[in-house]
C-alpha cells in the first residue's frame, strides 16, 4: 500500500496554454495583488545585491596585493552594507510574498469549499471524498509552497545564472568558457543523480509502509490469527517484507555511496579545474590579480548551486501548475442554485400535496440502467405513504428525486400542483426533512446537532424537540447534558440515539413533508419502540413518505406502494395487499412474521 505524498502530484506540462491557466489564481489575489508585485522588486534588489557580493570579496583580497588597509576598511564596511541591505530586502521579500500567498489561498479554499458544498449530488456520486479532501489539502499546500518560495527562490537562482554569466564574461571570457563546459553539465547530473537516490529512498519507505500494513492487519484481526493457528504464514509474510526492504535499502546505500564519491571526484574536481585554469591565466596576465579570480571560484560556485536548486525547483512549478488545474477544474464545475446565506430568507410553506405523474430515471453514472419506470402515486398532506420492495428496487431513489439530489429523465413530479423545478431550491429542500438508516451527526454537541434543524432555534425549542423525540432522558442522563459532544459522526453514541437526535432535529425543522428512509432497520427492540413513538410525534400533521424493510412499522400506513424492479406493482392499505392471491407484499409479509 504505497502512501501518498505531496512528492507524488503529478506535474503540468509548462506552456503558455498551462501558464495562462495558472494565472487565474491572481483573480482571487483582489486587492493583494500589489505585494505580489512589490515582492518581486525586493527580491530583484536581494539578487542584484547577492551579486555584488563576489565582486566586493575580490577587490577585499586585492588590498592584501596592494597592502592598501584604507581602501580594505571602505570594502570591508561596504560589504556589510551589502549584508544589511540584502537582509532588509529578504525580510520584505518574504513578509510580502507569504502575506499575499495566504490572503489568496485562502480565498481560493472558501471558494473552492463554497462550490463543493453547492455542487448537486450527481457529482458526489462519481467522485471520491478523498479525491476532493486531496484537491484541498495536498493541491492547496503544493500551490503555498510554490507562490511562498519556490517562485521567488526560482527567479532569484536564474537572475544568479545570467547575472553571474555576465560578469564572468567581464572577468575572463576564456575562464567563463571553459566553466560553461564543465561546471552547469557535472551540477544537472548531481540534481539527476539526487533525484534517482531519493526514488530508490522512496521505494524503501513504501517497502517499510507495507510491512507496517501487515503487522497492523495482523494485530487486528489476531483473534482470526489464532483460531486458524496461522501465526506461521503471518510471520512468513512479514519476513519476507522485511528481506524485500533490506534488499532495496542496501542497494539504495551503494547508490548513495556512488553519489558521494561522485560528488567528491565531479564537483570538486570541477572547482580545481577552474581554480588552475584561473591561475594559468593570471600568471600569464589574462585575469586581473588575484581578487578577480577569487570574484570568479566565488560567481562559479553561485552558479553551480543555481543550476543544482533550479531544476529541482521548475520540477516544483510544474506540480504547482497541475495542482492549480485541478483545483480550477472544480472550481468551474456547475453549482446549485443555492442562496449560502440562509440568514433573512423566509420560507415559503409549503402544505404537502406530492404527486409523481409518470416518471422515469436513471442514474448519471449509469444511464443505460434505468431504475425507476412509469412510476405513478399521489400522497396528500397528513398522508403515510409507505414504499416497500425489495433491495434495489429504487425506494431511496424516490426519496433522493422528492429532494431533487438528481433531475428525473421524463414525467414530473408536484407538490401542491406546482412542478419542484419551479421551486426555489432552498424553499424546497427548507419544507422538506429526512431521518435516514444511517444517521450521520456532526462532531460538536447535542445541542448544534439538534439545532441543525433550525440553527437560530432558542433553548426552549430544542428542550422540546428533544422531549418530543423520545431523546431527554438520555440527554439528562450525560452530565453534560445538551453540551455533551458526540464524538465523529456520532460515534459516542448508540444507534438508537442518534435516531432520536435525528427525529428531534426533523421535529425542528418543522418540515411540511418527510422522510424516513428505514429509520428503525437497524434497531434494538427497546431502541426501535422508542424511536417508533417518537415517528408517530413526528409524522402528526406532515405528509410522510416511509421507505420500510420491517413491514411490521408500516401495517397503520394510509397506502402501501409495492416497487419491484423499479415499478410501482402493488398499491393499497396493508389489508388490501394481505387480500392479493401471490402478491409480493403478502409473500414479503408471511416471510418476515414467519421469521420473527
Amino acid at each position: 500500500m504505497a502512501r501518498f505524498q505531496e512528492n507524488d502530484l503529478p506535474k503540468a506540462k509548462l506552456d503558455s496554454n498551462s501558464l495562462q491557466k495558472a494565472l487565474r489564481i491572481f483573480k482571487y489575489a483582489k486587492n493583494h495583488k500589489w505585494k505580489f508585485f512589490v515582492g518581486l522588486v525586493f527580491l530583484l534588489l536581494t539578487s542584484a545585491t547577492a551579486l555584488a557580493f563576489p565582486k566586493l570579496m575580490g577587490m577585499l583580497v586585492d588590498c592584501v596585493t596592494n597592502k592598501d588597509l584604507n581602501k580594505a576598511n571602505e570594502i570591508a564596511l561596504a560589504l556589510m552594507g551589502i549584508l544589511t541591505l540584502q537582509a532588509i530586502f529578504s525580510f520584505f521579500r518574504i513578509s510580502l510574498f507569504v502575506n499575499f500567498t495566504e490572503n489568496s489561498l485562502s480565498n481560493i479554499r472558501f471558494a473552492l469549499y463554497e462550490n463543493l458544498v453547492k455542487l448537486p449530488m450527481s457529482f458526489y456520486s462519481q467522485k471520491r471524498v478523498g479525491e476532493l479532501n486531496s484537491r484541498i489539502s495536498a493541491d492547496i499546500s503544493q500551490l503555498q509552497d510554490t507562490f511562498t518560495t519556490t517562485i521567488a527562490e526560482f527567479l532569484r537562482q536564474f537572475i544568479l545564472i545570467i547575472g553571474g554569466f555576465v560578469i564572468l564574461g567581464s572577468i575572463s571570457p576564456k575562464l567563463t568558457l571553459m566553466m560553461l563546459a564543465i561546471v552547469p553539465v557535472v551540477a544537472v547530473a548531481a540534481v539527476i543523480f539526487g533525484r534517482f537516490i531519493r526514488k530508490y529512498g522512496k521505494k524503501t519507505q513504501d517497502k517499510v509502509a507495507e510491512s507496517q500494513v501487515i503487522v497492523e492487519e495482523t494485530l487486528q484481526g489476531i483473534s482470526n490469527v489464532k483460531a486458524f493457528a496461522n501465526e506461521w504464514y503471518e510471520l512468513e509474510r512479514y519476513k519476507n517484507k522485511i528481506k524485500e526492504i533490506v534488499k532495496i535499502a542496501i542497494k539504495g546505500g551503494q547508490y548513495r555511496g556512488y553519489f558521494a564519491s561522485f560528488i567528491i571526484l565531479c564537483l570538486f574536481g570541477c572547482v580545481v579545474a577552474v581554480v588552475w585554469y584561473g591561475i594559468t591565466l593570471t600568471i600569464k596576465g589574462e585575469v586581473q590579480g588575484v581578487g578577480d579570480l577569487i570574484s570568479f571560484v566565488l560567481y562559479t560556485t553561485f552558479i553551480g548551486a543555481s543550476f543544482g536548486g533550479i531544476a529541482e525547483m521548475y520540477a516544483q512549478i510544474q506540480k504547482a501548475v497541475g495542482a492549480t488545474e485541478r483545483v480550477f477544474e472544480l472550481l468551474e464545475e456547475t453549482p446549485e442554485e443555492i442562496n449560502a446565506n440562509k440568514k433573512g430568507v423566509i420560507l415559503e410553506k409549503i402544505k404537502g400535496n406530492v404527486t409523481f405523474k409518470n416518471v422515469a430515471f436513471s442514474y448519471p453514472s449509469r444511464k443505460e440502467i434505468e431504475v425507476l419506470k412509469d412510476v405513478n402515486f399521489s400522497a396528500d398532506f397528513g398522508q403515510k405513504i409507505a414504499l416497500v420492495g425489495p433491495s434495489g428496487a429504487g425506494k431511496s431513489t424516490i426519496s433522493s428525486l422528492l429532494l431533487r439530489f438528481y433531475d428525473i429523465t421524463s414525467g414530473e413530479i408536484l407538490v401542491d400542483g406546482k412542478s419542484i423545478y419551479d421551486y426555489d431550491l432552498e424553499n424546497l429542500r427548507g419544507n422538506m426533512s429526512i431521518v435516514p438508516q444511517d444517521v450521520i451527526l456532526f462532531g460538536g454537541t447535542i445541542r448544534e446537532n439538534i439545532a441543525y434543524g433550525k440553527p437560530d432555534a432558542t433553548d426552549e425549542e430544542i428542550f422540546l424537540a428533544a422531549k418530543q423525540a423520545n431523546a431527554l432522558n438520555f440527554v439528562e442522563g450525560f452530565p453534560e447534558k445538551f453540551e455533551t459532544l458526540v464524538g465523529e459522526r456520532g460515534v459516542k453514541l448508540s444507534g438508537g440515539q442518534r435516531q432520536r437526535i435525528a427525529i428531534a432535529r426533523a421535529l425542528l425543522k418543522n418540515p411540511s413533508i418527510l422522510i424516513l428512509d428505514e429509520a428503525t432497520s437497524s434497531l434494538d427492540s427497546e431502541s426501535e419502540k422508542l424511536v417508533q413513538e417518537a415517528l408517530e410525534v413526528l409524522m402528526e400533521g406532515r405528509t410522510s413518505i416511509i421507505i420500510a424493510h420491517r413491514l411490521s412499522t408500516i401495517r397503520k400506513a394510509d397506502k402501501i406502494l409495492v416497487l419491484d424492479n423499479g415499478k410501482i406493482t402493488e398499491e393499497g392499505t396493508h389489508q388490501e395487499l394481505m387480500n392479493l392471491e401471490n402478491g409480493i407484499y403478502k409473500n414479503l409479509s408471511n416471510l418476515q412474521f414467519s421469521n420473527s
